[in-house]
Parts: C-alpha cells; sequence; structure tokens
C-alpha cells in the first residue's frame, strides 16, 4: 500500500496524502543509493546536488533524511538541520531548517545552498561512551497504520482543529497522539503550524525527536517534541516545523 495526493487539500491541517502510514525503521546493511525514504548517510540526489548552509556562518547544515513524495513521479524531499546547542532547526523561514524538493524543486528563499562540493555531516547516535557521535543510516518502512491507532490521529487532529476555532465541540482524546507517520493530517503538540498558516502547505509527515536511550536509532533534539515535513501543492518547495510539546 502506498499513501497518494488527495487533490482536496488547501493549507497545513487538511490530508493532503492518504492512507496515512505508519513509518517503522530498518537499520541499512549498507549504504543506501536508490530514492527512498531514509533517515542518515548521504542524500541521494536526483538532480545536481544542493547542500544547505547556514545563513550566518556558512556552515554546512546537517543532513537528516530524504523521503518520497507520494504521486507517480519518483520525488525526494530532503532535510536538512541546523545544531544549536543540540537543539536543532525550529523556525520554517530562518534558513537553519531546509527541506529541498527533487526533480524541479524551487529552492526556499530563506535558504543557502553552498559552492558546488559543500558536503557536512549527516545524521548520528551516541557512542557507548556517550560522547562519540557514530553516523547512522536507517531505511523507513511505510505500512498501514493500525485502525486505532489511525483513529486516534484523526481524534486528535479534530480536537486540535476545535481548539483553533476551526471546528465543532469535540472531547479531548484519551488515547496518546500517534507519531512517526506519513499522509492524513498532523497532529501537533501546540495544535497550530506556526509559520506556516499564510499559504496552502500541505503536511508530508512527522517523526518525534529521540536519542536520549542507548537503543534509540539516531540523536534529534526538537525539545521533547516531533519535526513536521510539509510541501507545496505543486510538490516543488518544503518546509520543516520543530514543535516542542
Amino acid at each position: 500500500m502506498i499513501s497518494r495526493p488527495t487533490g482536496r487539500a488547501t493549507g497545513p491541517y487538511d490530508a493532503a496524502f492518504l492512507p496515512r502510514l505508519q513509518m517503522t525503521l530498518r537499520a541499512a546493511e549498507g549504504p543506501v543509493n536508490e530514492p527512498v525514504s531514509k533517515f542518515g548517510g548521504q542524500p541521494v540526489w536526483l538532480e545536481e546536488a544542493a547542500w544547505p548552509v547556514h545563513p550566518e556562518s556558512g556552515e554546512p547544515l546537517v543532513f537528516i533524511g530524504q523521503f518520497r513524495v507520494p504521486g507517480d513521479e519518483v520525488r525526494l524531499a530532503y532535510l536538512f538541520l541546523h545544531e544549536d546547542d543540540r537543539v536543532m532547526g525550529m523556525y520554517p523561514d530562518s534558513g537553519e531548517a531546509v527541506v529541498l524538493l527533487q526533480p524541479g524543486g524551487r529552492v526556499p528563499p530563506f535558504a543557502v545552498i553552498g559552492l558546488p562540493g559543500t558536503k557536512g555531516r549527516s545524521l548520528w547516535r551516541w557512542g557507548d561512551d556517550g560522547e562519540t557521535e557514530i553516523p547512522v543510516e536507517w531505511l523507513v518502512d511505510w505500512e498501514p497504520m493500525a485502525p486505532e491507532a489511525d483513529a486516534a490521529a484523526n481524534c486528535h487532529a479534530e480536537w486540535w482543529r476545535y481548539m483553533r476555532h476551526e471546528g465543532p465541540p469535540v472531547d479531548l482524546p484519551e488515547d496518546d497522539e500517534p507519531e512517526d507517520f506519513l499522509g492524513g493530517t498532523a497532529v501537533l503538540p501546540n495544535g497550530r503550524a506556526w509559520g506556516l498558516e499564510d499559504g496552502c502547505w500541505q503536511f508530508l509527515c512527522q517523526f518525534a525527536d529521540r536519542g536520549e536511550e542507548p537503543e534509540d536509532p539516531f540523536f534529534l533534539n526538537f525539545g521533547y517534541g516531533s519535526g513536521f515535513v510539509f510541501v507545496s501543492p505543486d510538490r516543488r518547495e518544503g518546509r520543516f516545523l520543530g514543535d516542542c510539546s
């Protein structure tokens, strides 16, 4: 099963892709060179490499991962973030969080692309000593979300819609908020897509931060929250939002 564009989404709180699919991680046995969804490793560019750098320091951003965009054409959304004292790029238009789409994508107006040959480091995890940073690469498998989890995600989205005064009254859901999925409506910890409400940005996928436990696959710090990837309706431009709980 794959998620497909709905053609009905008008903004960040609508379902741009259905069905909602659960994200599961699988350790890569070697370097991944195919245009598939993954965390870490090196970006598999579909066009010319375009590594973003910090707009002030010029330091290359960290490559977090790449995600297949649903549709007939093979398209990838590449996510790069800046680390500020272990907290990763939180603001959609600061240049510290950049989503690039290929092929035929547009570079966001706030993004700064490094000179040809620019490369930075990629996603990592802590070593056994708690200090060494070890590069990682994990493949992402998309599987049908369990019906009860899918229903819980929809309930949370509807509750937040009510809290934004955009829908009828609903009770606060008792189930936990689902994490790590693609498609459907996003489950934002604070209920709003801050900085993305002035356009038609469409939700692609979200994933929780992690990295404090030895068994965690990689280190991501969104302030005990989640990261969210959005794309434009024409699938040519992207945005990232980090939302702490």
